[in-house]
């Protein structure tokens, strides 16, 4: 008998709903009791945490970003119908869905829910490798003996966790490697869980190339311009057909069509990115514009790293031209920092490169590395203003805290 779980009861039917319960959520497959590896995925994540805070808006389609000239971080899967996407600019996503709730993101509300989360899958197994604010992979090799459970079901009573004690629903996938596991996780959205065994192959290989993890929308292109637009088609290669026809990437692109992944999952290699941006509504050129917006990000960008318990090794300015060309530049920091001012000073520099009356139409900062917030803003000797201005800074916080944001700002980030 095919191997069964019951979502919601954890009972074993052999019938598609569960005659112990009544759930319909039953899952079957061969390998549901042997697979350990997992992927899980929040769905809609931001929307979600918006939606939880803010009952009235449940049957809503709400979107999260902001701007006329913004681009949508999050919708909700009411919005998606209606053809809203990640990324896409707001006006596009307001045209398609005008009756939209739009929230300005809450990166520290956001970050709360992210750890309430990751401390309930740390419950199950300390193999767990977050990805991003909202996914994960897991391994659960070795828990049965301790939970008394396989890990599928540790992992569908994880879900019902997170449901109840953070508010927000999340999509899990189950396979024997982490590729085949984050596939799996967004084949059943929202609230889903899908299990990919041995028929993965078979099952997969009519799906689009962009399926794949790493492949983007311009590496899609450049396959389909050699005639390979499916997974099959990339997996048929052989390794040298793959060096000739796609170059040096051909034979890893055909690894990952045949869903070879020996990675395993390491809770020391976190990746993580923590950055603020902003669209201006109307293109900007002047120097000191951009760089009243820049103060702003760089004040967000010292909230968000202390709210991860962070500080930045270097600071990374990002500026995108009014014909959309994206330039990128990097500084590496004396010491880490949570600091503001010493965010803003660098990104700064580099600011003051780039402007040659180049018309932009956004703006970003972000941190070049990350380092623990313990090796923030130490005192140093050839520094003797450093340990004021942290102290400053902390000042700050605590009023903010205590009165709102815009109890205390500094000149620099006042409208002219």
């Amino acid at each position: 008998m095919t191997p069964s779980l019951c979502r919601d009861c954890f009972a074993s039917p052999d019938v598609p709903v569960c005659p112990a319960c009544g759930s319909r959520r039953v899952l079957r497959h061969e390998a549901l009791f042997r697979l350990h590896i997992a992927h899980v995925d929040c769905d809609a994540f931001y929307a979600s945490v918006e939606k939880r805070d803010r009952p009235e808006l449940a049957t809503r389609p709400v979107i999260v970003g902001g701007g006329v000239r913004g681009v949508v971080s999050s919708a909700c899967y009411i919005a998606r119908i209606a053809g809203v996407r990640s990324a896409m600019p707001m006006f596009k996503a307001l045209k398609a869905c005008p009756d939209a709730v739009v929230i300005r993101p809450d990166f520290t509300k956001y970050t709360a829910a992210s750890r309430a989360i990751r401390a309930l899958m740390e419950r199950l197994t300390p193999l767990v490798q977050p990805l991003s604010i909202d996914e994960a992979a897991l391994d659960l090799a070795g828990t049965e003996a301790l939970h008394g459970a396989p890990p599928a079901a540790m992992l569908a009573r994880l879900a019902l966790e997170v449901e109840r004690e953070v508010g927000v629903t999340i999509s899990i996938g189950l396979a024997e490697n982490r590729t085949l596991a984050k596939i799996a996780a967004g084949r059943d959205k929202p609230r889903g869980f899908c299990v990919l065994g041995d028929e993965a192959a078979g099952v997969l290989a009519g799906e689009p190339v962009r399926l794949l993890p790493g492949v983007g929308p311009q590496l899609a292109k450049r396959l389909a311009a050699k005639g390979i637009t499916r997974i099959g088609d990339l997996a048929a290669l052989d390794a040298r057909a793959a060096l000739s026809r796609l170059g040096e990437e051909g034979p890893d692109l055909v690894r990952r069509a045949r869903f070879e992944d020996a990675r395993r999952v390491d809770p020391s290699r976190e990746a993580r990115s923590i950055s603020a941006e902003t669209t201006f509504n109307t293109d900007i050129a002047a120097a000191e514009e951009l760089e009243r917006h820049l103060w702003r990000l760089s004040e967000k960008l010292a909230r968000r790293l202390k709210a991860a318990e962070l500080a930045a090794v270097g600071v990374v300015l990002k500026l995108k031209t009014a014909g959309f060309a994206t330039r990128t530049r990097t500084q590496r920091l004396p010491s880490p920092t949570q600091l503001p001012d010493t965010l803003f000073a660098a990104a700064r520099a580099l600011l003051a490169r780039e402007t040659d009356g180049t018309m932009f139409r956004l703006i970003g900062i972000g941190a070049a590395g990350l380092a623990p917030a313990s090796e923030a803003d130490r005192p140093d000797l050839a520094d003797p203003d450093a340990t004021r201005r942290s102290a400053a800074q902390a000042a700050i916080d605590r009023l903010r805290e205590r009165f709102g944001a815009a109890t205390i700002m500094r000149g620099r980030g006042l409208p002219r």
